[in-house]
């Protein structure tokens, strides 16, 4: 349950709770990000990924300072952003972690065509963007990668996948 307005106001700093609870509340698209390059292959699960601006194309992708991935995305400095469209819901969980197995395993899982800057674009997703990382921001628990984006692969109309209330959903239109 959220806590009334006045509480908000009169705490100051929100509860971590509260706050996931709230956060649960704002649906966003299920994307899985690919780096390699000298710092390893890796590949993760996010949904706080988002448009910063148009001129120069540029996205942000925030992830978990204690994730193996961390390190090799900032190694890296190359990213591949895959909107995950619905039927591709099962690969979710895989590059979340929340499945046994080293990244080959996870990789093997989907078909992948690698990119110009060495990332891995998803065969079917609904778009993947090809980025370089431009700036490093560290914020709390998380580090915000600041991704300018060189290339763009798909856009073909689909139903998009989003998670909403601790769940997947799925959107579009026929």
């Amino acid at each position: 349950m959220i806590a009334s307005d006045e509480n908000l106001r009169s705490r100051g700093v929100v509860d971590q709770k509260l706050y996931r609870d709230a956060m649960a509340r704002l649906g966003a698209a299920v994307n899985i990000i690919t780096t390699d390059g000298p710092g390893g292959k890796r590949g993760f699960t996010a949904s706080a990924v988002c448009s910063v601006t148009d001129t120069p194309p540029t996205l942000l992708v925030c992830l978990n300072r204690n994730s193996d991935s961390n390190q090799a995305l900032k190694d890296n400095r190359v990213a591949c952003v895959n909107v995950l469209h619905a039927n591709q819901q099962h690969l979710s969980p895989v590059f979340a972690g929340m499945v046994e197995g080293e990244y080959e395993q996870r990789f093997a899982t989907a078909d992948w065509h690698r990119l110009p800057n060495g990332t891995l674009a998803l065969a079917g997703a609904l778009v993947s963007f090809e980025c370089r990382v431009v700036q490093i921001t560290e914020v709390g628990t998380h580090t915000v990668f600041f991704c300018e984006v060189d290339g763009v692969l798909g856009g073909d109309p689909g139903h998009g996948l989003v998670y909403f209330a601790r769940s997947y959903h799925t959107l579009g239109s026929d």
